[in-house]
């Protein structure tokens, strides 16, 4: 082998360094090229996947035309509204055998009730018995609901019958003793232009003359009233019964969700909850102011629903929901975004949006003025949950719900 061939042979077998700069545009290359497929095709599934989806949403209509809501910072649950477990003593009872008791009355120590089976029961102790029945079976479904009917706000009239506002079927006036069911106003009657649709709670004259009613909306049944509350319909009224003459009179309208009711000691007004606004109208129904509206209180720390009075003069409201301040309250949040109620109901149905309200329990004693005295809670409703109503009887509260199977009893004395 001669020199150069020698030079040759060395070069061509002269060991390789593999080093990272050789290895480096292979390995990159590589994974360009793998993690490009790789997000080509996930971006296509998921287009494939959201485009159908995003299509559907803007073309679904949706069930509410929500408005712009304005309304005030919550207060801090702080002095008279700062928490407690004081519910938390009440004791539940007739549980499981009763759904929804939305308002009590009482004739002596016998309770009275509307459930959301349509019936209205006597509670005697520990036994419940069927007065009457407002509408026809069968019951329990949201579809059978305007059939069946909803009893809602119960009064004790002078003559110890009972005043019964039905949400569906309309106002009655039932015999305790006997059963005997007499219609006053049915629903679809029209006043002032328009249908009732939504009736909600009531209260009677000391001479059984004038029965006071709120119609909550002309739009929007009980069974919607989630839209009610989040499309901010101001189509509500309060109405005036004249037992004598029969007439049906409009005091006052546009307000939004008039919910509970309860007459002034002097009769010359009476308090209205204004749900969706979180505040406590006073409407004059007599004398010389009669037509004219004010506000007891406005800002509550909660969505006022009945109004019942209180053995020191004042009045026990019910809170549906709380708005906690600190902490987030959904209604007041989506109050200033009408574009995001219209989505979130395009998907989700009103079941399912209820499993986001908390199940905080308020209770509040307000004395003349709207000055609030006291607060009773419990969080995250462990005893008492989803209260409408506080009716006060012999140094008890009896707490009535618009949803749960039990009505609680708490000892004034221990709280």
């Amino acid at each position: 082998m001669n020199e150069p061939e020698g030079l040759r042979f060395r070069r061509l077998n002269r060991p390789q360094i593999i080093t990272d700069e050789l290895q480096e545009p292979l390995y990159k290359g590589t994974s360009t090229y793998s993690g490009k497929v790789f997000r080509v095709t996930l971006l296509s599934l998921g287009a494939f996947l959201l485009l159908p989806l995003l299509a559907i949403i803007l073309l679904l209509e949706s069930p509410i035309q929500p408005e712009l809501l304005s309304l005030s910072e919550p207060p801090l649950m702080v002095g008279c509204y700062e928490p407690n477990f004081k519910l938390r003593e009440a004791q539940r009872l007739f549980e499981d055998q009763i759904v929804g008791p939305e308002s009590i009355a009482n004739i002596g120590d016998v309770l009275y009730t509307g459930t959301s089976d349509g019936k209205i029961l006597k509670l005697d102790g520990k036994r419940s018995h069927v007065v009457a029945r407002l509408g026809n079976p069968p019951c329990g479904s949201r579809e059978e609901e305007p059939t069946c009917g909803r009893p809602l706000g119960i009064r004790v009239g002078p003559n110890g019958t009972l005043f019964v506002a039905d949400a569906y079927l309309g106002l009655f006036e039932v015999n305790p003793v006997t059963g005997e069911v007499t219609t006053l106003v049915p629903t679809g009657h029209m006043v002032g232009g328009r249908r009732l649709s939504f009736v909600n709670d009531l209260d009677v004259t000391q001479d059984g003359r004038k029965v006071y009613f709120t119609d909550s909306s002309s739009k929007w049944q009980r069974r919607d009233y989630l839209y009610l509350i989040m499309e901010a319909t101001a189509d509500g009224r309060v109405l005036e019964y004249d037992t004598e003459t029969k007439e049906v009179t409009v005091l006052m309208e546009n307000l939004r969700f008039p919910n509970g009711l309860q007459l002034l000691p002097d009769e010359e007004s009476v308090l209205v909850a204004e749900t969706t606004m979180a505040r406590i109208r006073r409407v004059h129904v007599s004398g010389l102011n009669k037509g004219g509206m004010d506000t007891f209180i406005d800002n509550l720390p909660g969505f006022p629903d009945n109004i019942r009075r209180s053995s020191s003069g004042g009045y026990w409201v019910a809170m549906s929901a709380v708005r906690p301040n600190p902490g987030f309250s959904m209604l007041d949040f989506l109050s200033q975004r009408p574009w995001i109620k219209k989505l979130i109901f395009k998907i989700f149905s009103q079941d399912v949006m209820m499993k986001f309200v908390p199940r905080y329990s308020l209770v509040l004693e307000l004395k003349d003025g709207g000055t609030c005295v006291r607060s009773l809670h419990d969080p995250h409703g462990v005893v008492a949950a989803y209260i409408s109503e506080v009716h006060e009887h012999d140094g008890h509260l009896y707490l009535g719900s618009f949803r749960s199977p039990y009505i609680c009893k708490l000892d004034l004395s221990k709280v």
